[in-house]
């Protein structure tokens, strides 16, 4: 009897923290626009980067915030901060789902079910992973082939900045391991708003590569363009074929073939680089 009032409580307490942090999802704007065309990356187009703020009065932030995302991470502004550590992932694997979105491809996990990531003493747990080509990032002016977004989410109603976003860059050159299992399944979903079940997938196979980062305060970088949003850009840039860019862009609709938001500006912000190696500065 008592193991079974054990296990009564287990299952509540899990039901109780999925819901918790589905609503910290929620209230926090982690939730992005799905599926529907409610903006595109055209110029020119009405419903473009520059008229995003103007489309709803819940997006107001992508007109009138001052900490949006993306920005370029030059080395000018940099200020090193050794005491920020490595990037703690406590990844595991688990169902997951492939979703074209039309404006983008994600790879979307339950929402607690694999883990999470540890910032400034506070647990950031997986929601998904979704690619932007070419990159939305640039480090010094450069931009690359293609950039992923990890999108983390804390369902602590004490913690101030609930979003939590590791990007990783890449240029051209060897085939993306990653990528490669859900090629496949993309080939089938090319210019289709429609989502594939992938089985069991483990984020933990994403390679971080180095352990430099780059760190800042900013927002989503698609409507709501949400601020306060932790964003950590790993230093160390990786590589992706040209197949693969290219079905990510025949993937998805045409007003999204290049699904970078324009260069926001950097305003007071600061950027902080965590790099064992002291005395460095970003490429």
């Amino acid at each position: 009897m008592k193991n079974r009032s054990k296990s009564v409580l287990f299952s509540a307490l899990t039901l109780f923290f999925l819901l918790a942090l589905r609503s910290a999802a929620a209230a926090s704007g982690a939730e992005e626009v799905d599926d529907e065309r409610e903006f595109d990356y055209l110029t020119g187009s009405e419903k473009g980067p520059r008229h995003w703020g103007e489309l709803r009065k819940e997006w107001e932030a992508c007109k009138k915030g001052e900490m949006q995302s993306p920005i370029d991470l030059s080395s000018r502004r940099v200020k090193m901060i050794p005491k920020l550590g490595e990037i703690k992932r406590s990844y595991k694997p688990s169902n997951a789902t492939l979703k074209n979105r039309g404006h983008d491809i994600s790879l979307q996990w339950d929402l607690g079910s694999v883990g999470s990531i540890k910032i400034n003493g506070t647990r950031y747990f997986l929601q998904q992973f979704h690619w932007h080509s070419p990159s939305e990032h640039t480090i010094n002016g450069r931009r690359y082939e293609l950039e992923l977004h990890m999108v983390h989410v804390s369902p602590d109603p004490d913690v101030k900045h609930k979003i939590a976003v590791v990007g990783l860059l890449y240029k051209t050159g060897q085939t993306n391991a990653f990528l490669s299992k859900l090629m496949e399944n993309l080939r089938s979903m090319v210019d289709k708003e429609s989502e594939r079940k992938m089985g069991v997938i483990d984020p933990r196979t994403i390679k971080m590569r180095g352990k430099s980062y780059l760190r800042y305060m900013g927002s989503l970088t698609v409507p709501p363009c949400t601020e306060g949003v932790i964003w950590t850009i790993n230093k160390k840039i990786g590589t992706v074929s040209k197949d693969q860019i290219k079905l990510l862009r025949e993937a998805v609709h045409d007003y999204a073939e290049k699904n970078a938001r324009p260069m926001q500006p950097l305003n007071r912000r600061e950027i902080h680089l965590y790099q064992p190696n002291e005395g460095a500065t970003p490429n």
